[in-house]
């Protein structure tokens, strides 16, 4: 437990070593992250990847997990450094500032991130378009799975903030539902002006046990949407 602040003693004279980060991050990004976790990882990763070279720069989950101060960082009282990390990343790349690549090379699957920058995107398109021979250190049988974590957009967009609480429900979720279904029953829950995760749990529980049919807010627009049809039918 942090239980007191540790003083900084100030930056050394001399050359020091730099970390590039676009003043974009400063004046459109920063002011939007509002997740200590999430913005101690995000430039967690501008500086490692920064620190690399070649073509291919991103940041594997594994090394992330194994460094220590990055961990001791983002420790709290209530959560440790390897969740507090996973959480992190998990913002940053449904904001948009990270890109999420699962690489499967035999029996070894790696997580790696990537900053969001042209450079990103490039490497990401190569990956797709199987030009994997540009690229040294990864194998030709790679099969690679570009991930978002869709249920942590829908929950900000349509209820509110998340917390590690709800992460770690959401992530639950995911394991046991359809992406298809929880994206349909985020919808439902706000078309009926029920925005809770609660009740788009309660949606999901109960298509699991009945069986997923049309939804109820499926079935009311087609109602009014007949309604007035044949009220403007009758007025011909």
């Amino acid at each position: 437990m942090k239980d007191k602040m540790h003083g900084f003693s100030g930056f050394p004279a001399g050359k020091l070593a730099t970390t590039p980060v676009p003043n974009l991050f400063f004046s459109e990004l920063l002011p939007l992250i509002d997740n200590l976790a999430e913005l101690k990882v995000t430039l967690h990763v501008f500086w490692l990847i920064g620190k690399k070279r070649g073509a291919l720069r991103y940041a594997r989950l594994d090394e992330l997990l194994h460094d220590d101060r990055l961990l001791d960082g983002l420790t709290t009282s209530t959560t440790p450094g390897a969740a507090a990390l996973r959480d992190g990343l998990e913002r940053a790349v449904a904001r948009g500032t990270l890109l999420h690549v699962t690489v499967h090379r035999g029996d070894m699957t790696e997580a790696w991130y990537m900053v969001n920058s042209s450079n990103g995107r490039q490497v990401l398109e190569k990956l797709h378009a199987g030009e994997l021979d540009l690229l040294a250190d990864v194998a030709e049988d790679v099969q690679l799975q570009v991930e978002r974590p869709t249920i942590f957009v829908l929950y900000e967009q349509n209820i509110g903030l998340l917390t590690p609480m709800i992460a770690e429900e959401l992530r639950d979720a995911e394991k046991h539902y359809p992406a298809d279904w929880i994206a349909d029953a985020f919808r439902e829950a706000v078309a009926l002006n029920k925005r809770s995760w609660r009740y788009v749990l309660a949606i999901l529980e109960r298509w699991r046990t009945e069986g997923k049919s049309e939804s109820k807010a499926d079935v009311a627009m087609k109602q009014d949407s007949e309604s007035r049809r044949r009220r403007y039918g009758k007025q011909d």
